[in-house]
């Protein structure tokens, strides 16, 4: 992510103030008039097609002229189908109930009064994302919804997709009567870096990075505003004895996807030592013929020269590509350590036909979902339920696991007495 550097830039402060300003306005927003808002903003966005592409098709040509990643290209294309995707989701996030005020049981009671706890915006949301444009709006939805209000910052890479989206949606808001500031964006050319605007803790109540591993622990080390972490890649599967390769190689295929940003992919496999060999060349030139490239440790390699020997640190890191790298385990105790050492630690698997294995490893492995025989294969909109997520958390704070609407909303607790003391 290309960021300059200009820490005496006031933008990031003023931006901070009017989002600041908005929100105090906005949590007393009704819940049908917030729906309203991002009804007006998904109908906004499907009428921008050509301009928010074209602008997109500029962000191309001067990346590619930059020499930019092929893997942030991808991330940065725009296609009709996934501006259609993020119309469906504002759709459906405008249909969805109210998340805000809705009453709770408190354990904490007084004599005499009544306690209970309600759900409640948390103010002022800072997204910084590398590339993928589209996540913009569906992030200004999810806080518009639950009352907050957003400041966009968005890679340079992106700069004009992300200019055009952010005014196709704050014209939205306007139009319906919400208060400027709800969705601020700082771009490029107000001069302002990542820390310029993470330390405006007197504003900002919780920064969401997205983007590769090196931005998230960029914005960690930076922000003085507590930070949500957002994770992809690097996601283990334990192949336990008693399962089926077959089934291995459909969980694998699956998980990766969710494109263009690959969040629960499968990157590392670990094998039971008594797996047959011949077996798994069998898996392997399965996942080749769909074009993975496959690579294993060093007790696999010597075995099967063909494979890709892994290099020294990459157990922990994410490729973001159809990688899938093997290990030989000798028991299932094993695979739990390794994954917990070297997993992201936000969706790892076990195919196993063992219920004892199965719940050994849902209780310990130390990551915010697992999952038993089934892909991890994230979807913003899933067809069931009655949430929109924006991506996974891998730390233990606010929020882990699934970044939904709840996730952009805090409790308040509240009691009510009779005036006796």
């Amino acid at each position: 992510m290309t960021v300059e550097v200009l820490d005496d830039s006031p933008e990031p402060m003023t931006s901070a103030k009017r989002a600041y300003q908005a929100s105090l306005k906005l949590a007393l927003t009704k819940g049908v008039n917030r729906s309203g808002a991002v009804l007006a903003m998904a109908q906004a966005l499907a009428n921008s097609f050509d301009d928010i592409l074209e602008a997109n098709t500029l962000d191309l040509e001067a990346s590619k002229e930059m020499a930019v990643p092929e893997l942030i290209l991808d991330w940065l294309k725009l296609t009709p189908t996934r501006l259609e995707a993020a119309v469906e989701i504002l759709q459906r996030l405008g249909e969805i109930s109210d998340p805000l005020r809705r009453v709770r049981n408190a354990e904490y009671q007084l004599d005499d009064c009544q306690s209970y706890t309600q759900l409640m915006p948390l103010g002022v949301i800072a997204f910084v994302y590398e590339a993928f444009p589209d996540l913009g709006a569906i992030a200004a939805g999810l806080c518009i919804k639950t009352g907050n209000s957003i400041i966009l910052k968005g890679s340079t890479e992106a700069s004009h997709s992300n200019e055009t989206i952010a005014n196709v949606l704050r014209s939205a808001i306007e139009e319906v009567g919400l208060p400027p500031g709800c969705v601020e964006l700082i771009t490029a050319e107000h001069g302002a870096s990542i820390r310029d605007l993470v330390t405006q803790d007197k504003y900002l109540n919780l920064v969401l990075p997205y983007g590769r591993s090196s931005l998230v622990q960029q914005v960690i080390r930076q922000s003085t505003c507590p930070v949500l972490k957002s994770a992809m890649g690097n996601c283990y599967l334990y192949c336990s004895l008693n399962s089926s390769l077959e089934m291995v190689q459909g969980v694998i295929i699956d998980s990766h996807e969710s494109q263009p940003d690959p969040v629960n992919a499968i990157e590392k496999v670990l094998i039971h030592r008594h797996t047959s060999l011949s077996s798994l060349a069998f898996l392997w030139n399965a996942l080749k013929d769909k074009g993975f490239n496959i690579k294993g440790d060093q007790e696999l390699v010597e075995a099967f020269p063909q494979l890709q020997p892994m290099k020294s640190g990459e157990w922990g890191n994410c490729y973001l590509t159809k990688t899938v790298a093997f290990k030989l385990v000798d028991s299932l105790e094993d695979a739990i350590d390794w994954i917990n050492q070297y997993s992201s630690g936000h969706a790892d698997c076990i195919v196993t036909e063992s219920y004892q294995e199965s719940r050994q490893f849902a209780l310990g492995v130390n990551s915010a979902s697992t999952y038993i025989n089934a892909s991890p294969r994230f979807s913003r909109n899933p067809s069931r339920g009655d949430s929109i997520f924006l991506g996974m958390s891998n730390q233990k704070g606010h929020r882990r696991g699934f970044i939904g609407l709840e996730t952009f909303t805090t409790a308040r607790h509240i009691v009510q007495g009779n005036g006796r003391f």
